[in-house]
């Protein structure tokens, strides 16, 4: 053989040694992981979730073995601590009223659509360990012009300090990727980001014409953000679609509500990786921006449902 030939035949098969062994390498080290499947519960009040823990059965009022939860601290704009918390294992008390100063929890006696979507979800992924991220804030916008008291999720919304929404977003992705042990079993976790849960609109809806007619754009913007510091740009969104209680004295709360609506209908139409759940126009409310205990529940578990619907397109 051509000596030329040979040093060449010879470097080809250092390099594709070299690279079987990284990926070789590379594989045991990923199988040196826990891989746990992570979710993402962010938006507004309804995803804060107003249901009262002595209102869940017996099915749903437990401490969930092999499923985590890092809740971050609700603040509002301008203020700190936002983000703040710890995992821990996931049990009733994750809805409105929750706080953490980041070393210690203070779970509230109220509920979201954690606990049913998860119950749902260990059924399509049995054995598998699950984690969950949330923030929400109820009231808040994802347009700077409808943040009012309550805040805004526009990343350029810039008010006193310059901290949003978003930001406390930030604080609470950074703060729960810090710990690489989330079960501490001693062995080093590997979060897979696997969808985004979102529940707002209400707000937008509720001030004029023009800013509920940003929403669509508004949506579109935040999702592919919140996408990206997942690091999946093709991340699965589920979407939960406004309603109105009709509980005020025109019939009518969100003034604008069929607009944000229509703008929720065409993100889960144009975006092939986003579904919308529409079953929250059959909620009974407990007042008029909030639905009662079962409607928690009931959202939860259709929220799994689209999820997987939209996985197994």
């Amino acid at each position: 053989m051509d000596l030329k030939i040979l040093i060449m035949y010879r470097n080809t098969l250092t390099l594709l040694l070299i690279i079987a062994f990284s990926l070789s390498f590379s594989f045991c080290q990923e199988n040196n992981y826990n891989k746990i499947r992570l979710f993402y519960l962010g938006g507004q009040s309804n995803m804060d979730g107003y249901g009262y823990n002595r209102d869940l059965p017996d099915s749903l009022n437990q401490t969930y073995k092999n499923v985590w939860i890092f809740h971050g601290n609700t603040a509002g704009d301008q203020q700190p601590n936002g983000g703040l918390g710890k995992w821990e294992v996931l049990k009733p008390g994750h809805g409105v009223g929750f706080f953490s100063d980041g070393i210690k929890n203070n779970l509230s006696n109220r509920f979201g659509i954690e606990l049913s979507f998860i119950k749902k979800l260990q059924a399509i992924y049995p054995n598998e360990k699950i984690a969950l991220i949330k923030y929400s804030k109820g009231g808040t916008s994802i347009d700077g012009q409808a943040a009012g008291n309550y805040g805004s999720w526009d990343p350029d919304f810039k008010d006193g300090t310059g901290i949003n929404q978003y930001d406390h977003f930030l604080n609470t992705i950074k703060n729960a990727f810090k710990n690489n042990d989330i079960d501490g079993d001693g062995k080093k976790d590997l979060l897979i980001p696997s969808g985004i849960i979102w529940m707002q609109g209400e707000s937008d809806a509720a001030y004029t014409e023009d800013i509920a007619n940003r929403y669509y754009v508004n949506l579109k913007r935040l999702m592919a953000l919140i996408r990206e510091k997942f690091n999946n740009n093709e991340l699965p969104v589920v979407i939960g679609k406004i309603s109105d209680s009709k509980q005020d004295k025109d019939n009518q709360v969100w003034n604008y509500g069929a607009i944000v609506q229509e703008a929720q209908e065409k993100y889960a139409k144009t975006d092939e990786n986003a579904i919308i759940v529409r079953s929250t126009k059959n909620y009974k409310y407990s007042d008029p921006w909030h639905y009662n205990s079962e409607g928690y529940i009931d959202l939860g578990e259709k929220f799994a449902e689209s999820l997987q619907l939209l996985l197994n397109k």
